[in-house]
């Protein structure tokens, strides 16, 4: 049974170690396009403000209850939720939670792949120079009407970025997981630091984009504004899915859970408002005005990049950026079930990541197919294909469940002595703030996002 299972007996080399790794967890292409578009569209310095407090109200305490969880049961996160559940004598119903981590990192893996797949082609076509020169509607064209409908070049890279992926994880905590977000994560804040240096010194336009970043505009922080801060600030950890519980089974015991999980928002937070002050000033420097998604980085910063004198090799360091980013992400997304199947079926973990990686292959198919092939009404349910399904599902459903009911048990279900001596807190004020934070007003929060994203959705408001 997986409950009888050894416990998890590798830890991370160092606190520090499990920082960079749940960093790259966090840091992906979410901190990259849309906290920088949403920030600057809702108010600037205001929207930061409201963002941050929501990072200390949800973000922290939910992601110190993930950590704990793992590493007081030493399992991956479906065992883990099931063996503490009895431990605290609740329902085994809550290694239900688990399950949906699992299931959603799965189906998110299998449409970022593809997402990622697109930024590994950019950072190709533009060290090659084929973006030279390119006006904004030639490379809008060459992404709508060419990369996206290009079934055979959108196959190719998705698989490529499944095998980096599963290559990672398939080598294990040490020779794979540790080792990759010791060379990724260093990798990342300095080509991002060199990135910054260039939008400040050869754009132009570095205050402009300071000021549509960090200008307070409080008219613009309507309702839709602070319910857009709370759920970035949920989904921007990394939370719901369980991915940094099953990092925090390998947290070595002596390391503080609230120190690390603060340097970890920090850092994330940090690597957001730096890529906005990379991005904005040269999208500014060629008169274009910046636009939500995808397009962001894939046609509006691009056709910057096609104008800018040097904008070949720039633009190709920001896309490997962009790459080193969205792995260090996809490989979170898969160990959980990873570690599921390896305790489960006591299976080696190359044959588990195997097996994983092409189921997630198979659904990213069906993903991509669904942007040009399967576009139809006919392959549609709901209205939408099952790359829109998948991302729905995921960030409107299954991750706001996930991690409201996390908060749920870990506030309310866990034994009080097993989390007073898990968290370690040096003073009971904070402990105490932290359970009043996780009991009532984190999941709180969470539910509030949770029940409008859906009425937004299904009402057209």
């Amino acid at each position: 049974m997986a409950e009888n299972a050894p416990t998890v007996t590798e830890t991370w080399a160092t606190r520090w170690t499990f920082i960079l790794a749940a960093s790259g967890s966090a840091i992906g292409l979410g901190n990259i396009w849309k906290f920088p578009f949403i920030t600057g569209e809702n108010g600037g310095g205001a929207f930061v403000l409201v963002y941050l407090l929501c990072i200390a109200m949800v973000g922290i305490p939910i992601m110190m209850s993930e950590v704990l969880i793992g590493r007081h049961a030493r399992h991956n996160p479906i065992t883990a939720m099931g063996q503490l559940a009895r431990e605290s004598g609740a329902s085994r119903l809550w290694g239900g939670v688990g399950w949906m981590g699992v299931l959603a990192g799965i189906m998110i893996l299998s449409f970022y792949s593809v997402v990622a797949g697109w930024s590994l082609d950019y950072t190709v076509e533009l060290f090659a120079g084929n973006f030279n020169g390119m006006s904004s509607d030639e490379v809008g064209v060459a992404f709508g009407e060419g990369l996206l409908q290009d079934v055979t070049k959108l196959t190719i890279w998705h698989t490529v970025f499944m095998v980096l992926t599963a290559i990672v994880v398939a080598l294990g905590i040490h020779k794979g997981l540790e080792n990759s977000v010791k060379l990724m994560m260093p990798a990342l804040f300095v080509l991002l630091l060199a990135m910054l240096v260039y939008s400040a010194t050869q754009t132009g336009h570095f205050g402009q984009g300071f000021n549509y970043l960090f200008d307070f505009d409080f008219s613009k922080l309507s309702w839709n504004a602070v319910l857009s801060a709370m759920g970035h600030a949920f989904f921007t950890l990394s939370l719901g899915m369980c991915a940094i519980m099953a990092y925090g089974a390998y947290m070595p015991k002596q390391a503080s859970i609230g120190g690390t999980v603060i340097t970890v928002a920090v850092l994330d937070t940090l690597v957001a408002l730096i890529a906005g002050l990379v991005i904005f000033p040269i999208v500014f420097a060629n008169g274009m005005e910046p636009s939500a998604g995808p397009g962001l980085l894939f046609v509006s910063l691009t056709s910057a990049f096609a104008q800018l004198p040097g904008g070949q090799f720039v633009g190709g360091v920001f896309f490997l950026l962009v790459s080193i980013a969205a792995l260090s992400s996809s490989i979170s997304l898969i160990e959980p079930s990873a570690a599921w199947v390896t305790e489960r079926f006591n299976m080696g973990r190359v044959g588990a990541v195997t097996l994983l990686s092409l189921i997630v292959w198979v659904f990213g198919i069906a993903c991509l197919l669904s942007l040009n092939v399967w576009s139809g009404a006919e392959y549609q349910l709901f209205g939408m294909g099952v790359f829109d399904l998948f991302d729905f599902l995921t960030a409107n459903i299954m991750l706001p469940l996930g991690g409201m009911l996390i908060a749920i048990f870990a506030g309310w279900v866990m034994k009080r002595s097993v989390v007073l001596n898990e968290l370690a807190l040096k003073s009971l004020v904070r402990f105490n703030l932290w359970r009043s934070m996780v009991r009532v007003i984190s999941p709180l929060a969470v539910f509030v996002v949770f029940v409008m994203t859906l009425y937004q959705k299904f009402s057209g408001a």
